[in-house]
């Protein structure tokens, strides 16, 4: 008997077709999902920030935020950053945990760094460099405090000892960035006629305080070495010897070192790329910068001792294991002169002082009687003579003038001349007979009429145009004058 052939319907081959492909398209979106979730950005990454108060942390972490506020936080201050791969869209965030300056507020970091998180965060000590005596001392303090702090959490030897062992694996594989394509991860040398993944070893200084997360130190403020070079007369040997100190220690660390300026906007780009390349792996092909004394930039695992010893020949003045701050030291403080406040002194006692200090001098003498040592205790200009016997030159008020001292000087003999002068003029009000200002003397109405009769022409009281006429007048008519007052003695007086 024939075999009987099954007739199949065209619909239900359709159907195993549909089914089919259909099968295949969720398994294709199965697998996409699965490959896009284990490429995404990890989260719950943080980035712990050290440095002493005005070093600048929070502003370097605003610009790279990219915001542009200053405002300065306490405690433990909290800032994130964004960060997006382009090439599978996606977009996350970092945490950013600012600590305070003061020591006091050290303890806030149980809220930042938990057993969990370690693992994930990236440390980063700032360095001001408008400050460099204070650089070495601030970033061995900050050490201090993150490796304390990191002990009291208790981690379990074994877990402590594998970051440890991931810290120097990433060490010894850094590569640079013109060999990243050509070269594997790992440094190979050729042994035995086959290569195998040798790794080097590492130096007798490097990784000798490992924390077991990425460390990074950051200069800021590196805009201030023109500043320092012309106020404090840093050179060229300066810098280098800070440059020195600052990469053995990050030797000691396993990390990178990179300088920055907020306010020339100076490598902040290249900041942010290494930091998303330590933390989210992202490709980094920047090289390292060791030209410019300002913008240096060192990745970890680039460096050795070999390296940092070509710093040492241009040391001329100091030696490379000289301490720190014997030869950078802290410029002197320049007091200005108006911040001093200036409190002024009481009146009273202001014035009680100059009373004290009046009295002890010894009182010195006036100028009438050193001029006029002739003059009598009752005020008379007049010389002292017998009694009865008339003033010879009491006529004439010029007689009364002495003649200065040819030995004086010019100043001091003009000023006895006024002195006898006017003292002369005195005695017309006094009265006294013979004089030329009393009623009975001769030219005394000549002259009161003369400066009389010119006060009256002019309104005012006579001045120095008068005094200077009765002078002349009084010279011409000085011979007579004195004939007039020559009388003899009476009989009775004569010697």
């Amino acid at each position: 008997m024939a075999p009987v052939l099954e007739k199949q319907l065209p619909g239900a081959a359709d159907n195993n077709n549909e089914d089919e492909e259909g099968q295949n398209l969720w398994t294709e979106i199965l697998s996409e999902v699965s490959t896009t979730s284990s490429s995404k950005l990890p989260s719950g990454k943080n980035i712990l920030l050290f440095g002493e108060d005005g070093s600048g942390k929070t502003a370097l972490m605003a610009k790279l935020q990219g915001t542009d506020h200053n405002k300065r936080g306490r405690g433990l201050e909290y800032l994130y950053l964004n960060v997006h791969d382009e090439d599978i869209d996606d977009l996350t965030r970092c945490s950013v945990w600012i600590l305070d300056g003061d020591l006091y507020h050290k303890g806030l970091l149980k809220f930042a760094v938990s057993p969990q998180s370690l693992p994930n965060c990236l440390a980063v000590f700032v360095a001001d460099m408008s400050r460099p005596w204070t650089i070495m001392e601030s970033l061995q303090k900050w050490a201090s405090v993150l490796r304390d702090h990191v002990d009291k959490l208790k981690i379990p030897p074994e877990d402590i000892r594998e970051m440890e062992q991931n810290m120097v694996k990433a060490f010894q594989e850094y590569t640079e960035p013109e060999d990243a394509a050509q070269s594997s991860p790992q440094r190979r040398a050729p042994t035995a006629g086959e290569d195998e993944a040798v790794v080097l070893p590492l130096g007798e200084s490097t990784l000798t305080h490992n924390l077991g997360i990425p460390v990074l130190i950051v200069c800021t403020k590196c805009d201030a070495v023109g500043v320092l070079e012309k106020e404090h007369d840093f050179r060229d040997e300066h810098f280098d010897f800070i440059q020195s100190n600052v990469r053995r220690f990050c030797l000691q660390y396993g990390a990178g070192l990179i300088y920055t300026s907020v306010k020339e906007e100076k490598n902040l780009d290249l900041l942010y790329k290494y930091i998303v390349h330590k933390m989210y792996d992202f490709k980094f092909t920047s090289p390292a910068l060791v030209v410019e004394k300002d913008a240096v930039f060192i990745p970890c695992g680039w460096d050795n001792e070999k390296k940092i010893a070509i710093l040492h020949e241009n040391l001329t003045t100091v030696r490379p294991d000289d301490p720190f701050e014997d030869f950078i030291t802290m410029p002197p403080v320049r007091k200005l002169v108006h911040d001093k406040e200036i409190n002024a002194e009481d009146e009273q006692v202001f014035l009680m002082k100059q009373q004290s200090l009046l009295s002890k001098q010894p009182a010195t003498p006036t100028r009438g009687a050193t001029e006029s040592p002739g003059r009598t205790s009752s005020g008379s200009p007049r010389p002292a003579g017998r009694a009865g016997q008339p003033n010879m030159t009491s006529g004439s008020p010029m007689a009364a003038v002495k003649k200065p001292d040819p030995n004086m000087k010019a100043g001091a003999a003009n000023e006895g001349v006024l002195a006898n002068f006017f003292n002369s003029l005195l005695s017309k009000k006094t009265g006294s007979p013979g004089s030329p200002g009393s009623p009975g003397s001769p030219g005394s109405g000549a002259v009161g009429a003369g400066v009389q009769g010119s006060a009256k022409k002019t309104g005012q009281k006579p001045g120095l145009t008068d005094v200077q006429a009765e002078l002349d007048r009084m010279t011409r008519k000085q011979d007579s004058m004195v004939s007039a007052n020559n009388v003899p003695p009476p009989p009775g007086n004569e010697a």
